[in-house]
């Protein structure tokens, strides 16, 4: 979610962020936490804990005219070099969290990475999650813009999502209301922030989940460049193709801009081969696109979301 106000954050709003519990830090590099390790500061950076705390500092922002930045595990994110003028929210605490409701269901907060909620389903013997395993995000992210991979979709197992309004006001969205489709869900339009998700899983056999898991994570392994920082898949898939294959095809694997490359594993990646900024990464977005277009009249549509 994003508030475009642009107001100046004031030493005021500073001290009544900290009043909610919240922990704030200023200037903070935003390079530090998103996957591309790309982005200038944010004047404010706050991890809330809780609940009541997020509500407080929509409130307090809303009130000011404060941008407000919402941020899962930063893994889908391009910051601008220059930073980001307004505050940042991120999760910590009880809204990482996650527990059992019933024997086929996990409720867990928006900040619990993937990985912690794999793991989780795994211990429990829950099927359902399996293609999550690998992908570097948070719950609410992938919630955020229905994730997916290996023929699975966090619409598949997703079936309620708790939030708060731009005011602090709560909701919650269930069944068809989450309006899932392809890379699409109900909050990917919305000035909404999610701060709980509930999860329909089915029982499973502890070492056929665990096996599955492991043959995603390595096929990861074998064919994306997990080993730069990157933001995950640049480009949706265009009907019809795989972004990937077109990218390779009109020979731009390996095309570099400054420190931003198309990965030579995977030319559906970009990855950060060292020092690359953000206009770096938008200037070979661009080409792409624009090459793309000239030689296979296919729009590719990037992926990965530019905070502003």
């Amino acid at each position: 979610m994003t508030q475009q106000n642009l107001q100046p954050i004031t030493r005021e709003l500073i001290g009544a962020l900290r009043q909610t519990g919240a922990q704030v830090q200023e200037n903070e590099p935003m390079s530090l936490h998103t996957s591309f390790q790309i982005g200038g500061p944010a004047d404010v950076f706050a991890t809330v804990s809780d609940e009541r705390s997020l509500r407080g500092v929509l409130k307090l922002c809303k009130e000011a005219g404060a941008p407000v930045y919402v941020i899962g595990n930063g893994s889908d994110l391009l910051i601008p070099d220059q930073g980001l003028r307004g505050v940042v929210v991120s999760f910590g605490g009880d809204l990482c969290r996650l527990r059992l409701e019933n024997e086929t269901t996990i409720v867990c907060g928006p900040g619990a990475t993937l990985a912690k909620l794999c793991k989780f389903a795994l211990e429990n013997s829950l099927t359902g999650l399996e293609f999550a395993w690998g992908i570097p995000g948070s719950a609410g992210g992938a919630a955020y813009m229905n994730a997916g991979a290996y023929g699975g979709e966090m619409k598949d197992v997703l079936i309620k999502c708790r939030h708060l309004d731009e005011n602090g006001n709560p909701g919650e969205f269930a069944g068809s209301a989450l309006d899932f489709s392809y890379r699409h869900s109900a909050y990917t339009d919305q000035k909404l922030v999610i701060t709980g998700l509930t999860f329909q899983l089915e029982k499973g056999d502890y070492s056929v989940i665990k096996a599955q898991m492991e043959d995603y994570l390595g096929r990861r392994k074998a064919r994306q460049p997990l080993e730069y920082p990157s933001a995950g898949s640049v480009f949706k898939r265009p009907k019809g193709y795989f972004a990937g294959q077109l990218i390779e095809e009109c020979g731009l694997k390996g095309k570099t801009v400054g420190g931003a490359q198309v990965s030579e594993k995977h030319a559906g990646f970009i990855v950060n081969t060292g020092g690359a900024t953000c206009k770096d990464v938008q200037s070979l977005v661009k080409m792409i696109q624009e090459t793309v277009r000239r030689e296979k009249q296919v729009e590719l549509e990037c992926e990965i979301k530019l905070m502003t």
